[in-house]
C-alpha cells in the first residue's frame, strides 16, 4: 500500500475506492529518501518478508489499513511516501525502516480493537521516519562499517543468520528509549490532528501489557519477533501517552471507528499457518507432513518456521524438526554420523515407534543430558531431541512420552484440521464473557484470552448488542 502525505485531505471514500491491493509481496520500486540507509531498507524488504511469513493478502483488510493509514498522515513531511505491508505473522509487532517502509503483523491487528488504536501504531512508526531516527542512528556508528555488517548478516547463507538479523539486530527498527518516547509524542499529535481518539495510544499500550502477561503464562511464539522486544512498555510510558492525549481534551474526544475496524479484521487468520502446522493445547499436528506428537502436561509448545520447540518444568526442553537422509541409510548410522555432541555410542538403539522405523540414543555435554529419537515416516526423517539438566531424573520419562506419542495422522484427521480465525460476533441477550469465551476453539485459557483480545478487565461486563472478537476454526 503506498500512502503519500499529500493525500491527507483526500476524502475517505475516494481514498478507499482508489486503493488497489498488491498482487506480489515484493513490489517496492523506489525509495523516497535519498540515503544509503533507505537503499539498505529497500534491500532488506524481501528478507523481512521471508522472516515474518511473507505478505498477508486480504483485500478487505488491506483497504481498511490503507484507509486508516491515509487519514493518519500529516503534513509534517509532505514529500514522504509510506508503504505499509501487513506481515503474515502471529507475533504482535510493527516497525519502520528509513524510506517510509512500515510493517504491521496480523498478530498486532488481532490485538487492536478500533481504528484509532491502529492509527496510533501507524503514527508512532511514521514518527520514527518523520524524526529521521534512522539517520540519527546512522550518525552514531561509522556508516561503512555499519552497512558492511548489515549486508553481511542479511546476505549470509544461513537461514538462522538471516532470522537473527531481523529478530535481534533489526538495527534500523530498534531505537533508543528517548526516540520511542519522541515517536509516541509525534504519533499522538498526528492521530489527534487527524480526528482520531488520541487516548488510543495509551489504550493499546495497556493491551500489549496484558498480552505480555498472558504470554508469560501461556508461552509465546518468538518473543524476539514481538513489538515489546524493541519498544519499551512501562506504566510511565502509558502515563506520558495519556498526558499527550489530554492536550486534545478529555477522554472521549476523537473518533474510534470501532465498527469499521472490526469489519476489516473479521476472518483474519489467527495463530499458526497451515504450512507451519498447528498447536492445539499440548499436541502439535501438521496436516501437510501428516504427523503429530504431544508433550506432557505443563509443557508449552512454540511453533516457528525453523523448528517446533517446547519447554516445561525442571528446565526440560524439546525440539522437533525434520532432516533429509538417504532412504538406504540406517537411522542408527545417522545418529553416529557426528551431529550429536557427547553421544554415548553404547546407547544407540534401533526401535519401532507406532509402526515407524526409529532409532534412539543418549548424550551428555556441559551440564546437560540429552535423549535423541530419530523416526522415519512417510519418506521423511524427523528428530525429537529432549534436553534436561544433568541432575534431572525426569529426562527418560519425558522423552519416552514425547517420542511414544509420535504418529501418522489419518486422512480424516488431516482433513479435519483447520486454521483459526478472528470472528466478530454480536452479543445476544443473556450472554456473558464466560459464555462468549466458551465458543472459542483451538486455544487454551479461553476466558483470559478473550479478555486480552477485547481489552476487557476481569470485572468488565458485556451488553447485548456489543461486538466482540472470538477465535474459531469456522
Amino acid at each position: 500500500m503506498a500512502l503519500a502525505s499529500c493525500q491527507m485531505f483526500t476524502p475517505p471514500d475516494v481514498q478507499e475506492s482508489g486503493f488497489q491491493p498488491s498482487n506480489k509481496p515484493i513490489t517496492v520500486d523506489n525509495v523516497a529518501a535519498n540515503s544509503k540507509l533507505a537503499e539498505m531498507a529497500k534491500a532488506q524488504h524481501p528478507r523481512i518478508l521471508a522472516t515474518y511469513g511473507g505478505e498477508y493478502s486480504d483485500p478487505k483488510l488491506e483497504r481498511m489499513v490503507a484507509k486508516v493509514g491515509s487519514l493518519t498522515v500529516v503534513s509534517a513531511n509532505p514529500t514522504q511516501t509510506y508503504r505499509i505491508t501487513i506481515l503474515n505473522s502471529p507475533n504482535v509487532n510493527a516497525f519502520a525502516l528509513p524510506g517510509g517502509y512500515l510493517y504491521i503483523t496480523r498478530g498486532l491487528l488481532a490485538l487492536a480493537n478500533d481504528s484509532a488504536e491502529l492509527a496510533a501504531v501507524i503514527a508512532h512508526e511514521m514518527g520514527h521516519v518523520t524524526a529521521n531516527h534512522g539517520l540519527q542512528r546512522q550518525q552514531l556508528e561509522a556508516e561503512e562499517g555499519f552497512a558492511t555488517k548489515v549486508v553481511s548478516d542479511v546476505l549470509g547463507d544461513s537461514p538462522t543468520a538471516k532470522a537473527a538479523l531481523i529478530r535481534g539486530k533489526l538495527r534500523l527498527a530498534q531505537f533508543s528509549r528517548n526516540q520511542e518516547l519522541e515517536a509516541d509524542g509525534i504519533g499522538i499529535k498526528s492521530i489527534g490532528e487527524a480526528g482520531f481518539d488520541p487516548f488510543a495510544a495509551g489504550r493499546f499500550l495497556q493491551s500489549m501489557s496484558a498480552y505480555t502477561d498472558f504470554r508469560s503464562i501461556s508461552g509465546a511464539t518468538d518473543a524476539s519477533l514481538d513489538f515489546l522486544a524493541t519498544h519499551p512498555n512501562t506504566p510511565q510510558r502509558i502515563d506520558l501517552a495519556q498526558r499527550h492525549a489530554r492536550q486534545f481534551g478529555a477522554p472521549g474526544v476523537g473518533t474510534r471507528d470501532r465498527d469499521a475496524f472490526l469489519a476489516g479484521i473479521d476472518g483474519l487468520l489467527y495463530g499458526d499457518t497451515p504450512e507451519e502446522g498447528y498447536v492445539r493445547g499440548e499436541t502439535f499436528m501438521h496436516p501437510g507432513l501428516g504427523v503429530s506428537f504431544s508433550v506432557p502436561d505443563g509443557f508449552i509448545i512454540d511453533n516457528s518456521a525453523a523448528a517446533v520447540t517446547a519447554t516445561g518444568p525442571g528446565d526440560i526442553a524439546i525440539r522437533f524438526d525434520g532432516v533429509s537422509i538417504d532412504k538406504s541409510r540406517s537411522l542408527t548410522d545417522y545418529i553416529r554420523s557426528g551431529w550429536v555432541a557427547g553421544l554415548d555410542e553404547s546407547s544407540v538403539r534401533q526401535e519401532t515407534i507406532n509402526g515407524n522405523e526409529a532409532a534412539t540414543a543418549h548424550a551428555s555435554a556441559e551440564g546437560w543430558q540429552f535423549d535423541i529419537a530419530v523416526i522415519r515416516a512417510g519418506g521423511q526423517v524427523y528428530r525429537l531431541l529432549t534436553a534436561a539438566p544433568s541432575a534431572s531424573t525426569s529426562l527418560d520419562a519425558v522423552a519416552r512420552s514425547v517420542s511414544g506419542s509420535f504418529r501418522i495422522l489419518s486422512a480424516t484427521e488431516k482433513a479435519a484440521l483447520k486454521p483459526l480465525h478472528i470472528r466478530v460476533v454480536t452479543e445476544r441477550p443473556g450472554q456473558t464473557m464466560g459464555s462468549l469465551a466458551a465458543q472459542m476453539v483451538g486455544v487454551d485459557r479461553k476466558l483470559d484470552l478473550f479478555r486480552v483480545l477485547n481489552a476487557m478487565s476481569p470485572g468488565a461486563a458485556v451488553s447485548a448488542g456489543d461486538k466482540v472478537k472470538i477465535i474459531t476454526d469456522k
